[in-house]
């Protein structure tokens, strides 16, 4: 067993809204890990960009030390904790750190959007990587250097991402396991009740049950699956029925039962949340992301869009730079939205 002083030291650097209950998800197995092993295996510093009281997307603050204060220490592990606004943080001073640890060795990681800021730093280039899947498209669009991953964490080399909230229990795990074995790692997930500790390459979004026990038919699943497949390049519904010899008039029943709203319209809506993550995530032009969408013209998706989340994409794209939890949509309706 290691002594105190020969601790691991983990930095877990956190933006503005960023995530705290992924946060907290990450570092917990390393304090039950502590606790089990009677001494201190794993020390953790909690910083952020400017030090002093950083305020999560919960609404919850929490203190953190400045980067300037620790900027000259060594650490094994340095993560980087982010939700929204990720572009806010990618500061020069942090890419410049993040960049010097990876030069001496540490592992770095990334909480949800913490892989934006990675990417940003360059060290990620030619590597696979993740991010929730809300911010997935968004991260293709921006760094086309990277491929991209729905798995719920990876980890290539020196490098890992992890898409948030409950995976980052398991990443934490799977640290613990590599540098102090399945006994531990084991213990430490029993502890805090993580029943199972997922391997990697394990989906965000598995096939089979819902959270809550209900499952639509397997045809409605394929049907879905096919329709996320082709966003941009949109197929019609008789097409779809066709790849999977089914009625219209049968697929809509279906639909209504299980997904409560037509083929027609649920296909429309997804595309619509790609779009309003290319919106509030990105530069892109309003028209690359209508096309990047599957709309053709550009007057029929604001308008759609405008029905869909109550404002236009361009009050969007202001508006989405303010944490969700913090904004009154989808109730709030303004009088005259530019489109």
């Amino acid at each position: 067993m290691p002594a105190n002083n020969l601790a691991m030291k983990i930095l877990i650097v956190v933006t503005p809204n960023f995530n705290l209950a992924a946060t907290m998800a990450f570092i917990d197995p390393f304090r039950a890990a502590n606790y089990l092993e009677g001494l201190t295996r794993f020390r953790w510093v909690l910083a952020s960009p400017a030090g002093g009281p950083c305020i999560a997307s919960n609404g919850i603050t929490v203190h953190t030390d400045g980067l300037h204060a620790i900027q000259e220490d060594v650490f094994e592990i340095v993560v980087v904790s982010a939700s929204w606004t990720p572009e806010t943080a990618s500061t020069p001073h942090l890419l410049a750190l993040l960049r010097k640890w990876a030069r001496i060795g540490s592992i770095i990681g990334g909480l949800d959007t913490g892989a934006f800021i990675l990417a940003d730093a360059g060290l990620l280039d030619g590597r696979r990587a993740t991010v929730h899947y809300e911010h997935i498209d968004s991260l293709k669009e921006l760094h086309t250097e990277i491929e991209v991953s729905e798995d719920i964490f990876i980890n290539d080399g020196k490098r890992f991402t992890c898409s948030g909230g409950i995976a980052s229990a398991d990443v934490a795990l799977h640290l613990i396991r590599a540098s102090a074995g399945d006994a531990l790692a084991n213990a430490a997930a029993r502890y805090i009740f993580h029943p199972t500790l997922r391997p990697a390459g394990t989906s965000q979004n598995p096939a089979g049950t819902e959270p809550l026990g209900r499952m639509a038919p397997k045809v409605v699943r394929h049907i879905i699956s096919i329709m996320e497949q082709h966003l941009e390049e949109t197929l019609a519904i008789p097409a779809l029925c066709e790849k999977v010899d089914i009625s219209q008039r049968q697929l809509d029943r279906l639909f209504k039962r299980y997904v409560g709203k037509t083929p027609a319209l649920y296909y429309r809506d997804i595309r619509l949340d790609r779009a309003r993550s290319l919106v509030t995530q990105t530069d892109l032009l309003m028209s690359e992301i209508a096309i990047a969408s599957g709309f053709s013209s550009q007057v029929h998706f604001s308008r759609a869009y405008r029905e869909r989340f109550g404002l236009s994409p361009r009050s969007d794209r202001v508006e989405g730079r303010i944490p969700f939890e913090f904004r009154a949509w989808p109730m709030h309706r303004k009088a005259q939205d530019p489109v």
